[in-house]
């Protein structure tokens, strides 16, 4: 599912959309120790207006972030069509239109057996029908030519939690005093979701499914290995350090000021060349070689690289926009200072009088000192 393809349904995912429909919305509250203590099945079309609107605004929110950070696909493995396994289960889900009860109680088990989520969530999970246009010749939707639906099941995992509001006016005894919150207010905006089957050559791919995760530094493992039987893969974070661990271990001494910025000014091509691609631009083993060699790395130190980004990241290619700095930090333990994009040219490593010195090019003598407007002089 790559960018056209999943801007093309969130565009779509809407109420006012004449291709798009909600057809069930399961609702479902589980406490902490797992327990479902609410359970609801009902057609979204009786749904209250102010309700529908939240619902379909935090649904919408799985569809949101970045491919390769926010939004990761996985390809079930073979054993997930088997009883029991995820990819049968969620198939069933979106087969049986969230009508079959069997169906339903199979995926609510999946998840509060496997999910590892310390407090109170609600689990919004609607089943979606997309009426598919096709194209004509000139890549423009042909209205009138709608040959195929793509049904699919979207889920939103939300933490609930009680809210402390703080100091409230009584108008009976006229009086500030503090309010004390019991219920348990549901977040609109999911932590994790995913959607199923994938939109993939504008047709639905039932051997993939699409994980959401609002905090990509910090995905729940629990729900892609257990509740969805696929195998995680590194996080965008995750990703970026072991980039870092394998810079360091190639170029060692060799990695100064010069070849770090270079180095990310190279990648930051790739991923601004691959804006109009559908498909996020990755970085192998054999393109990062090729990017050291040309920011002067030593064919000695590149002996190193493919040893070492085999053990550190594997067989994979790191998403360059996952990888790539937007401006440049340099760190001293008294001086911290922040380069914006394209400027890390305009910092120079110097040795002056005997001392390492950080040299920064001005163009203009003005300068701004706490706030405050001099001149350099």
């Amino acid at each position: 599912m790559n960018k056209k393809e999943l801007n093309e349904i969130k565009k779509n995912f809407s109420d006012d959309s004449g291709y798009f429909t909600i057809n069930s919305i399961l609702s479902v509250y589980i406490d902490p120790e797992k327990n479902i203590k609410y359970c609801e099945n009902k057609p979204h079309s009786i749904i209250p207006d102010d309700e529908r609107e939240v619902v379909t605004e935090t649904l919408k929110k799985v569809l949101t972030g970045t491919i390769g950070k926010n939004l990761v696909e996985y390809e079930f493995p073979n054993e997930a069509y088997e009883d029991g396994g995820a990819q049968k289960i969620i198939y069933e889900l979106v087969n049986t239109k969230l009508k079959d009860e069997s169906a339903i109680n199979n995926f609510l088990e999946k998840i509060t057996k496997n999910i590892d989520y310390a407090a109170s969530f609600t689990i919004l999970t609607a089943h979606c029908t997309y009426s598919i246009k096709r194209k004509n010749k000139n890549d423009e939707d042909d209205i009138d030519n709608i040959t195929e639906e793509y049904n699919f099941v979207i889920t939103a995992i939300c933490p609930a939690n009680t809210n402390d509001i703080g100091l409230y006016f009584d108008e009976e005894t006229k009086t500030i005093a503090k309010k004390s919150n019991t219920e348990m207010i549901i977040s609109k905006i999911p932590t994790d979701g995913f959607i199923y089957p994938v939109f993939s050559d504008r047709a639905p791919d039932v051997n993939h499914i699409m994980y959401f995760v609002k905090k990509p530094d910090k995905p729940n493992v629990s729900i892609v290995e257990n509740v969805l039987d696929c195998v995680f893969t590194m996080s965008a974070q995750k990703q970026k350090a072991r980039f870092q661990q394998v810079l360091n271990t190639v170029v060692s001494d060799e990695l100064d000021y010069h070849v770090i910025t270079q180095v990310n000014d190279k990648i930051r091509e790739v991923v601004d060349l691959s804006k109009n691609e559908t498909e996020a631009a990755t970085i192998n083993e054999k393109q990062l070689k090729h990017i050291l060699s040309e920011v002067g790395v030593s064919e000695e130190k590149l002996q190193a690289l493919e040893p070492a980004y085999k053990t550190l990241v594997g067989e994979i290619g790191l998403t360059a926009s996952n990888i790539a700095d937007n401006k440049t930090v340099v760190v001293t333990p008294d001086v911290t200072i922040n380069i914006k994009k394209d400027a890390a040219g305009k910092l120079k490593t110097s040795m002056i009088q005997g001392r390492n010195c950080l040299i920064i090019d001005l163009d203009d003598p003005n300068i701004v000192v706490n706030g405050l407007p001099t001149t350099l002089k």
